[in-house]
């Protein structure tokens, strides 16, 4: 009896090991082939802009005129969007999207109750006490009265349905899958004309949730953070085939294309870039790192990207340092 079970605790053993042999080989081993032509666009944030005490107007021309940006992420952060139940103020982005149209700027547009910058979840005060249902409800709402209000302008490419919805980050409510498939649903029933990119995180997830969502897979990519559990920084130590290669099995299982929508190019520290002392800052991202990241967003095959700190370089470029702001000049002229 002794025998049998210690050859099944072998078997299972053997069997682990080799998925994870095969695991390593798929995602960690070889070369991923660099696309031949690569979009470089920026994520932008008014209220991020704001808090780094930059006027917001201006930081979003500097990078539209100055830097010639041609593709940018915005989201509709729905506390400053609907500060009142049922009381819209488009205000600040209609004119956002007007300056995209003028200078021929293609916009992803990012909507739903998690958007990019912390806390994510933007839910305004007047719903933060409701039930679940009725959060639904009004993002539902949310999602229409936006897509009915852009879905004419020329400058919008596609819709974001919410920021890693599915990714527990943030002051968040819990994950619901289903709601974010009825979400994309929803966006591409009142729009049927654009995709509907769905976001994952680009470390932590294979992506599948989001590729049965949406048209089109949005992932992120960083390479240093600081760990708050671990209470350090860290370094990812994957490789440019690890993302290659999910994207290849999205599109191979799902028909799905994978787009960064989120490329590290702004400091994670232990507190929240306003706080976080300029020594500090260095330590995740800076000059050498800014090209370091360009470099292996190169080598994963993507073809799009959006970079993660556009308002941080230009607060650099305010206090003296325009480094950054210069070397990403590179990317944007081409």
């Amino acid at each position: 009896m002794n025998f049998f079970k210690h050859k099944a605790i072998w078997l299972v053993g053997i069997f682990f090991a080799v998925i994870l042999g095969v695991t390593v080989l798929f995602f960690f081993i070889g070369e991923a082939t660099p696309a031949s032509q690569i979009a470089w666009g920026v994520n932008f944030s008014a209220q991020h802009a704001e808090k780094l005490g930059l006027d917001p107007r201006e930081t979003y021309l500097a990078l539209l005129d100055d830097l010639e940006v041609k593709r940018v992420k915005i989201a509709a952060d729905w506390d400053i969007l609907e500060p009142e139940d049922a009381a819209f103020d488009f205000e600040e982005l209609d004119w956002h999207i007007a300056e995209a149209e003028k200078r021929g700027v293609s916009v992803l547009f990012v909507a739903g109750m998690k958007t990019p910058r912390w806390p994510e979840c933007k839910i305004p005060r007047w719903l933060q006490e409701s039930a679940k249902e009725r959060r639904q409800e009004e993002t539902r709402e949310l999602l229409s009265a936006i897509v009915q209000r852009y879905k004419n302008s020329a400058a919008i490419w596609g819709w974001q349905v919410e920021n890693e919805a599915l990714f527990p980050f943030g002051e968040c409510p819990p994950p619901d899958k289903d709601f974010l498939r009825e979400e994309a649903a929803l966006v591409k029933q009142l729009d049927s004309s654009r995709p509907v990119v769905v976001s994952d995180t680009g470390e932590w997830s294979l992506w599948f949730e989001a590729a049965r969502s949406g048209d089109i897979v949005g992932t992120t990519l960083y390479r240093k953070v600081w760990f708050k559990n671990l209470g350090l920084y860290v370094s990812y130590p994957l490789p440019t085939v690890f993302y290659a290669r999910k994207a290849r099995l999205v599109k191979k299982l799902f028909g799905k294309r994978v787009i960064n929508v989120e490329l590290q190019a702004e400091p994670w520290g232990p507190v929240l870039l306003y706080d976080l002392p300029r020594e500090e800052q260095e330590k995740t991202m800076n000059l050498a790192r800014f090209r370091n990241v360009i470099d292996f967003a190169k080598r994963t095959g993507f073809d799009e990207f959006y970079l993660w700190g556009a308002e941080w370089w230009y607060w650099l470029k305010t206090q003296g340092d325009d480094s950054i702001w210069e070397e990403a000049r590179d990317l944007f002229e081409r």
